[in-house]
């Protein structure tokens, strides 16, 4: 799967599930266990809010502190569609994935930075429909995809805090279960 399109899924699965949240939601508990709905959906605002920055070339100083705090204000849901169609179109500029960006952990390519994004977006994706009680709807082409990317960086991540350890889940569970299991998540 190409990335431009597995981002492009992986935005749709977090958006999708950003908007099933009800007015009563957005205290309660994610399996991200630091993170309230609220507070995980900042965490992907804030993420997308990065994309244009760091595509144009800007470092971490350079952007400074401008996206710290809470980015949803009174309305989540205009603060993620908003953050998200800037960093989408981001994206879809000519030649975005071919650059080289500069992370806090230095220099890489943009398409290792997408890849990256793509993760999270799936994977958060997961956490807000499990904290809803709804289903993730990650598309198996997508979910086969991000394994592809993480599988193999998975063991480098043990112990990072990046994501809990893997948690055993069948070797023919779906693929967005085998996912979410190899990134810690309790399917």
């Amino acid at each position: 799967m190409d990335l431009l399109d597995a981002h492009g899924q992986a935005m749709d699965v977090f958006g999708h599930a950003v908007h099933k949240v009800g007015l009563t939601d957005w205290d309660s508990p994610t399996p991200c266990t630091q993170w309230s709905v609220r507070d995980l959906v900042n965490h992907l605002v804030v993420e997308q809010l990065w994309v244009p920055e760091v595509l144009a070339g800007r470092t971490v100083a350079e952007v400074g502190d401008r996206f710290d705090g809470d980015q949803l204000g009174d309305d989540p849901l205009a603060a993620w569609d908003e953050a998200s169609d800037v960093a989408r179109s981001a994206w879809l500029q000519p030649g975005a994935v071919d650059r080289t960006v500069h992370l806090s952990f230095g220099d890489v390519d943009a398409a290792e930075y997408g890849w990256q994004m793509t993760t999270d977006l799936a994977v958060h994706g997961w956490d807000l429909a499990t904290a809803l009680g709804a289903d993730a709807g990650i598309p198996d082409e997508l979910a086969e995809a991000v394994l592809a990317y993480v599988e193999p960086q998975v063991a480098a991540w043990s112990g990072t805090g990046m994501f809990a350890d893997p948690v055993p889940v069948p070797s023919d569970a779906p693929a967005a279960t085998r996912l979410a299991g190899l990134l810690g998540r309790r399917p």
